[in-house]
């Protein structure tokens, strides 16, 4: 029987793992280096109230995607507590699980973000509505009018995200939403970092496409509706009761279940090669070292790390100054156990106690260094273990390991985080009950330092016939989880057809068709 190792227990790991045991005989081993199931889409469980670091939307235009979600975590078939609680109409599945009574459930979830800027809050994405310039004023609206139109006759060369950005939505609302919050984000200046990010994250966003939905949305089917919008548009998506990390934990059994392995605490520290195919991994367990021999290699790792532990190959000098250079942006989450927030809700959604109805909210505010906020009530009533009683939220913080605020000591960060939510007037202090931080390591990897040149790396990568990068990190792009899981399922099928060609495995997420809309 053939090996697979495949490197990381995240999404794209487990996903490979999966496809493999269904579709073909080969035995995989998942390494996981650390203690956690599902990488960067685990959920951290502080004292029963759980976060969801990062914060997932499960959709996907990918209908083989959704179906290997469901398959793991069937649509609810009976009301959840917040849908109880407001006498809320909610998408039901016949037959399907009760969230009162199981755990195993998908939720589904309506989708609301918000900016927070100048102390009010604005639609995300922008909308393009009256309390959009009520709130910006008469000024900054005449002004963002007048910078869109000069941004459609007059477009910039897209050699940057500033530019990317600016052609979409003019040089003002640029300025006003999207500049400062993407320093915060990613520690440089929109100009410094490549198109690329927006063309896989903001997709086909913009001022135009926003008229569009507006226009178009009284007459759209709703069955089609959510297939058919831009990725930033949509307004539903599912969610596991208890976070995405319950999705993974179930997906790394049903590897076990099926007959593969799932190792933790495994950090690969060697790659061997010999006569040009990988032929095995060096793993550290707790110090004590031990080889495994495989077939095919699928790495999750991030890129800087795979090329560092190859072995029995001549790595080209450029090459390694690539992988080098690949940046990465850390990430650290205060978690804040709080009776209430002091902001309320005056939309018009129906919520809990008038509790803001927003998963997220992008903080724009210049003022402080957090970037976005969670709240883990909205994702799921579950995620909270007295949702009546408090609300649960993530402070999100985006740094580089070993700088200010990485090094920061944990008690100072928190008090510095809720004194951030008094100043913007979110929160008062006498309300928190409790806090905790968590930290995750290149979380997310970046679009400048060496990335221009990251063709580079991957034509030497793809020498080797038996390995495949997969992932956000294998492939040093932010990808979102459908994204990643589509590189693993793109690569096992290559493996089961015998296939060597590696570009549809990384063109995931590249083309625009696939960003605009499902065929």
């Amino acid at each position: 029987m053939k090996t697979a190792v495949i490197i990381g227990a995240g999404p794209a790991g487990l996903t490979a793992a999966t496809e493999l045991l269904q579709h073909t005989d080969i035995h995989p081993i998942v390494l996981e280096a650390t203690e956690q199931i599902g990488g960067i889409s685990q959920t951290v469980n502080y004292k029963g109230n759980r976060m969801d670091i990062g914060g997932h939307r499960f959709f996907s235009k990918s209908d083989a995607v959704m179906r290997w979600w469901s398959e793991l975590m069937p649509l609810q078939g009976s009301p959840s507590l917040d849908d109880i609680l407001l006498q809320r109409p909610t998408a039901h599945a016949p037959a399907g699980p009760d969230p009162e009574r199981e755990d195993r459930v998908m939720l589904t979830r309506q989708r609301v973000s918000r900016i927070l800027f100048l102390r009010h809050f604005f639609d995300y994405p922008i909308s393009v509505k009256w309390t959009t310039f009520a709130g910006m004023g008469l000024k900054n609206t005449l002004r963002a009018i007048g910078g869109y139109m000069a941004a459609v006759v007059h477009k910039l060369p897209e050699t940057s995200l500033e530019n990317f950005y600016i052609n979409r939505f003019g040089r003002p609302l640029y300025e006003m939403f999207f500049e400062d919050y993407t320093e915060k984000v990613w520690g440089v200046h929109p100009s410094r970092i490549g198109a690329d990010w927006g063309a896989q994250r903001v997709k086909g966003l913009s001022i135009f496409a926003l008229i569009k939905d507006i226009v178009s949305r009284p007459f759209r089917r709703r069955s089609v509706e959510q297939k058919h919008v831009e990725t930033s548009l949509i307004e539903q998506f599912v969610y596991p009761k208890h976070g995405p990390g319950q999705l993974w934990t179930l997906a790394a059994e049903r590897v076990k279940e099926l007959g593969g392995e799932v190792r933790m605490k495994q950090e690969v520290v060697k790659v061997n090669v010999e006569d040009g195919r990988v032929v095995s991994v060096e793993v550290n367990h707790e110090g004590v070292h031990e080889t495994i021999a495989c077939d095919y290699l699928l790495s999750s790792m991030p890129l800087a790390d795979l090329v560092a532990s190859l072995q029995g190959i001549a790595v080209p000098a450029e090459v390694q100054e690539v992988a080098a250079g690949l940046p990465y942006r850390d990430f650290i989450t205060v978690g804040l156990l709080v009776k209430k927030l002091k902001i309320k809700n005056t939309t018009s959604i129906a919520t809990f106690d008038l509790r803001v109805p927003d998963t997220w909210i992008y903080v724009q505010e210049r003022d402080v260094k957090v970037g976005r906020l969670q709240i883990f009530n909205n994702w799921s009533p579950y995620m909270v273990s007295d949702y009546r009683g408090s609300m649960f939220i993530g402070m999100e913080y985006f740094c580089n390991e070993g700088d200010e605020l990485w090094t920061m000591d944990k008690e100072a960060f928190i008090r510095m985080a809720i004194d951030e939510l008094v100043k913007i007037e979110v929160l008062d202090r006498e309300d928190v009950i409790d806090a905790t931080q968590v930290k995750i390591k290149k979380a997310y990897p970046a679009y400048f330092g060496t990335y221009s040149r990251i063709d580079t790396l991957r034509h030497f990568l793809d020498t080797l016939p038996n390995l495949y990068c997969i992932g956000r990190n294998g492939q040093h792009r932010y990808n979102n989880m459908d994204h990643s899981m589509l590189t693993a399922m793109e690569a096992a099928a290559n493996i089961a057809s015998g296939t060597t060609d590696k570009a549809n495995v990384w063109n995931v997420n590249t083309e625009q068709d696939y960003h605009e809309a499902k065929k």
